[in-house]
């Protein structure tokens, strides 16, 4: 209460500033998402219903995008599962995505394109965990042995596929394999040679022969000729005459597998007389 002049005047009491409960603000907040998406979705009919100036819509486009991040819908995480060979360089580089951009200005479809057309992934899957977590699968290619063409080495996978990259040296440790259509095969081959795991490990090279069948070569420069039909049974019995009698570390040049009932053992150049292995000596 206050005195003016002779007036007796009395002060109102101040209207008080009324404060958005939280539950308001987070409606707020998800009423202007939801008109930004809304946005999104209209410039993209606008496209398709009038084929307007490209750059105007573009810019609408990111104008929405732009109001989503600054309620906090960017980037914050990019998680990235089954990568080994894939170097985090030229997956990132293929990504095209940083921390803090817009997650709606991300593209998952192209970006999976682009992931595939690295030589190590096999596929790939992308997907955005809203408000601000990437979720990156990829399935890389699984190298199987070295591809010896015209003086060349390249790798292979378990599928056959030239793996696209240019210094091979680091994979040195494994098979060789030689002949035009030896990659298509190789996979078989090594599934043949697992049964027989003392005899896979010293193999350091294998060379297709006639298109049909497999010289192998050894650590010790011993060949190993198998057979066209029945490999994995003429292992087998390579096998058996190794645990006997220590074959493979004899000097031998070679040893022909291919006959059914006999095993042919070739002694370096100009040393002696090819020994031939019947059925009871094996």
């Amino acid at each position: 209460m206050r005195l003016r002049g002779k007036n007796l005047e009395i002060d109102r009491p101040r209207r008080r500033k009324r404060v958005k409960a939280v539950w308001q603000l987070a409606e707020m907040r998800a009423g202007l998402v939801t008109v930004a998406l809304a946005a999104l979705a209209v410039s993209g009919w606008w496209v398709w219903q009038t084929d307007l100036i490209e750059r105007t819509v573009q810019k609408s486009m990111w104008m929405a995008i732009s109001v989503t991040s600054k309620l906090g819908f960017e980037v914050g995480e990019i998680f990235v599962v089954g990568r080994h060979q894939t170097g985090r360089t030229e997956l990132l580089s293929a990504l095209r995505l940083k921390r803090g951009a817009p997650i709606f200005g991300f593209d998952p479809g192209a970006a999976q394109a682009r992931m595939k057309s690295l030589p190590w992934v096999l596929s790939a899957s992308i997907e955005r965990h809203l408000p601000d977590v990437i979720h990156l699968r990829i399935v890389e290619r699984r190298p199987l042995a070295l591809w010896q063409r015209e003086g060349v080495f390249r790798l292979i996978d378990t599928a056959g596929k030239v793996v696209e990259i240019d210094d091979v040296s680091r994979f040195g440790n494994l098979v060789v394999v030689i002949g035009k259509d030896a990659p298509d095969h190789a996979a078989r081959l090594f599934d043949t040679l697992a049964s027989q795991p003392e005899i896979f490990r010293r193999v350091k090279a294998a060379a297709r022969i006639g298109n049909r069948r497999w010289d192998l070569y050894l650590a010790n420069k011993m060949r190993i000729q198998l057979p066209e039909v029945s490999p994995m049974s003429a292992l087998r019995k390579l096998a058996e005459l190794q645990k006997r009698k220590n074959i493979l570390n004899r000097d031998y040049s070679s040893i022909d597998l291919r006959l059914d009932d006999r095993i042919a053992l070739r002694p370096p150049a100009g040393t002696g007389t090819i020994k031939l292995l019947s059925g009871r000596d094996t």
